[in-house]
């Protein structure tokens, strides 16, 4: 196994999170729809003779257009990243069925995480003062297991514990053997889905006898402040504490306005980084994102400059433009400092209870 995960990576990325704000990535999905990619291009031509369309499965890039996917991560490095995501959001075995690729799940994860790699390796050895690091991206699936789907049945799952821990399980030892410095559960909306894929990545650490920082970031859906699943953003946090995350944050569904309300109460309740990365504000009419990176960016120094924010990026519209804006924006101010907290029984269900 071509591990390269190890601790002075780790330490590395501890270190330089001390020093400064540290830089995540733009949206990928914004950036390959640039490239108005047909069906013959997502098949190649390893999937030529595929029995169903393929077009929209943007993990299947990884094999078909690597050479795309690969020139993505150079230019957000290129733009300031200090961490890229690996192009794995809906590479697991229960989001890959819609394109009946469950199979091909694990060389996905693979090869999704040595491109990313390469990009990485090839710009630290430009920097060696500024390492950049890979993210594993494992992404929310496309089932709730603990919301019913059946409006007239709310007993109904369409995924158990058990399945999502053996998807996020093979995920997640591919994107390591491939090279992936730390491990991020991304978008999470159901917090249940979220404890199934942090208890595999647990046990998957345990299998190879590794350890790797975990970041996790959740999704508020709308203003009423909460994730699909119910939970406050403090309850949420409280939910995932005990897996000691590297940085626990929000991203997508707002924009850096709507969600700074949010960044805040989990910056207040955190013991661990806080990472941020919103949507370029609301969509429009036609889906499209019209906030610019400067605009963005000035959000977002806000938020740098009021102590709340370790790690930062972009989801849903950003592009390297609007990374570029918000590294500079955020160059030389402080990251939010870790608070230290009294001992106390912190419990949550849909809402937080501290005592």
């Amino acid at each position: 196994m071509s591990q390269r995960p190890n601790s002075s990576a780790q330490a590395t990325l501890t270190e330089a999170a001390k020093k400064r704000i540290l830089i995540l990535d733009g949206a990928m999905g914004t950036m390959i729809q640039r490239h108005k990619l047909e069906e013959e291009d997502y098949r190649g031509t390893q999937f030529a003779d595929w029995h169903c369309d393929v077009k929209g499965n943007n993990d299947l890039l990884v094999l078909t257009q690597p050479d795309i996917i690969y020139q993505i991560h150079c230019d957000y490095f290129e733009a300031g990243a200090d961490i890229i995501e690996t192009n794995t959001f809906n590479a697991t075995t229960i989001a890959m069925a819609d394109y009946d690729m469950q199979a091909q799940s694990r060389d996905i994860n693979l090869a999704a995480a040595k491109l990313a790699r390469k990009a990485a390796d090839e710009f630290t050895a430009k920097t060696p003062d500024k390492p950049r690091f890979v993210a594993g991206v494992l992404g929310p699936t496309n089932r709730t297991a603990s919301i019913s789907p059946d409006v007239n049945d709310p007993g109904k799952r369409n995924v158990t514990f058990d399945e999502l821990v053996e998807a996020y399980s093979e995920s997640t030892e591919a994107l390591i053997e491939g090279g992936a410095d730390l491990i991020m559960l991304e978008t999470i909306f159901d917090t249940l889905n979220a404890k199934a894929a942090a208890y595999a990545v647990e046990s998957v650490f345990e299998k190879l006898g590794i350890s790797l920082p975990v970041m996790v970031s959740g999704t508020i859906t709308d203003a009423s402040g909460r994730t699909l699943s119910g939970q406050t953003a403090e309850a949420f946090y409280y939910s995932m504490r005990h897996i000691s995350p590297f940085s626990f944050g929000l991203n997508c569904a707002l924009g850096p306005d709507l969600l700074r309300q949010y960044v805040d109460e989990v910056a207040t309740v955190s013991e661990c980084l806080i990472s941020a990365h919103p949507n370029a504000g609301l969509p429009n009419e036609f889906g499209e994102y019209d906030m610019e990176g400067p605009e963005m960016a000035e959000h977002i120094k806000e938020w740098a400059q009021s102590g709340l924010v370790n790690i930062v990026g972009g989801c849903c519209g950003s592009t390297p433009e609007h990374i570029r804006d918000i590294a500079n924006a955020v160059n030389g101010i402080a990251p939010r400092k870790v608070p230290k907290f009294e001992p106390k029984m912190r419990l949550s269900g849909l809402e937080p209870f501290v005592h």
